[in-house]
């Protein structure tokens, strides 16, 4: 040997050096493919402020570890010029969250990719038991069938339950709609139920709404909002959200935006919460069943009970009158949150979809009439875009560690 240093491979250490440099833009990068924001690396060169090579290196590194795919050669399209850039996709095959969601007619499991793909999803059931345990084992093993079925690596698993979750602990403080203890400590319960599947990675729980918040956020009607509002009814009761520069807006505890109890009929229905004529008695499925004059029936959910009888049976006066009464009441809480929260979008999940595809106009005048930010500038209300937004956020929560940082989740 002469003692001088072996040759260096054209381009390797230059390589690593802008990876190195680019781990810290690992997270964000995955964010920015996982919510569509960057569908290119020039996009994504742009959005990160790193060089095109680091932006490469970044990508490259994603799709080692199996979350992304890069097309280096994509078709260029009709009218353009030069090279394209190379194309950044979620990989189809990679990893996946478990998602799981109770509600009051059921519960259902799924496996979700990152980009909000629903892979596969578990037969679910109809009937919610009153040992929250019980239920939730049995929901995770429905989800451990699904991948052992699929083979797909796991990250770790969410969970969405019609309450309240209080932070720190986990606990469902109001599970109001399914016959479940007040306080059940439906996070320790699941992780456990997690853990004794073999199942590895994290588990979390939280509020429904608040996830299909999240979800619709990243991936449907509420993307590109800065502080955006959902307010929505699933089976029973109303929940609402609101999501802040990006974030979700939990409050100290947990348990910020409990809209359902805001009071819209001083006279109205009796609620589980003591008071009277709150929006979660008075627009939700069964209280549009109650004002058109229908006994709710055991074959469907009630939802679907609700959401059938707008559809198909408008046209009949009892049912006109029934969901402009709940458009009204809607309205009225809708407005009281625009004074509040100044938000710059409104999205509506549920049966409100339903009663906002109904009579769009009439629901954006009673929110326009009664909040001083509606008068002074109109606030969009749109219907969410996403199936089973709750559950696609279930898998968010499962998914933020890797999103943070991917080496870390991961390796």
């Amino acid at each position: 040997m002469d003692g001088k240093a072996a040759p260096r491979v054209t381009g390797e250490g230059t390589t690593r050096t802008r990876l190195d440099r680019g781990r810290g833009a690992l997270g964000p990068a995955l964010e920015l493919v996982h919510t569509g924001r960057a569908p290119t690396r020039a996009v994504l060169t742009a959005e990160l402020g790193v060089t095109r090579a680091t932006a490469g290196a970044v990508a490259a590194e994603l799709e080692a570890l199996g979350l992304i795919r890069v097309d280096a050669h994509p078709g260029a399209a009709a009218g353009s010029q030069g090279r394209p850039s190379h194309r950044l996709e979620v990989a189809e095959d990679g990893p996946v969250a478990l998602a799981a969601q109770v509600h009051a007619d059921g519960w259902r499991a799924a496996l979700v990719g990152l980009g909000g793909r629903i892979v596969a999803t578990a037969p679910g059931c109809e009937t919610v038991d009153a040992d929250p345990a019980k239920v939730l084992g049995s929901v995770v093993d429905a989800a451990a069938e699904l991948l052992h079925d699929t083979g797909r690596r796991c990250v770790g698993a969410g969970l969405a339950v019609p309450s309240a979750v209080a932070e720190p602990e986990g606990l469902a403080l109001n599970p109001l709609h399914v016959a479940w203890p007040p306080g059940a400590p439906v996070r320790e319960i699941f992780a456990e139920r997690v853990r004794a599947a073999g199942i590895e990675g994290p588990a979390f729980a939280a509020n429904d709404v608040n996830l299909a918040a999240l979800a619709e956020h990243r991936h449907g009607a509420g993307r590109g909002a800065r502080d955006l509002l959902c307010v929505a009814t699933g089976h029973r009761g109303v929940g609402g959200a609101l999501v802040l520069d990006g974030r979700l807006h939990s409050g100290s505890s947990g348990l910020a935006l409990e809209v359902g109890h805001l009071t819209v009929n001083p006279e109205g229905r009796p609620c589980h919460c003591g008071s009277r004529g709150c929006l979660d008695v008075e627009a939700d499925p069964l209280a549009l069943l109650a004002a058109a004059g229908r006994d709710p029936g055991p074959e469907v959910s009630l939802l679907q009970q609700a959401d059938d009888l707008i559809r198909t049976r408008y046209a009949d006066p009892s049912v006109r009158t029934a969901t402009e009464t709940l458009i009204d009441r809607l309205g009225l809480g809708l407005a009281g949150l625009v004074n509040i929260l100044n938000p710059d979008r409104i999205i509506l999940g549920g049966l409100h979809r339903t009663l906002l595809d109904a009579d769009p106009d009439r629901l954006r005048a009673v929110v326009a009439d009664r909040s001083l930010w509606g008068r002074s500038g109109s606030v969009p209300i749109l219907a969410c875009t996403l199936d089973h937004n709750s559950l696609v956020g279930a898998a968010e929560l499962a998914w933020q560690p890797v999103l943070d940082d991917p080496l870390v989740a991961l390796v």
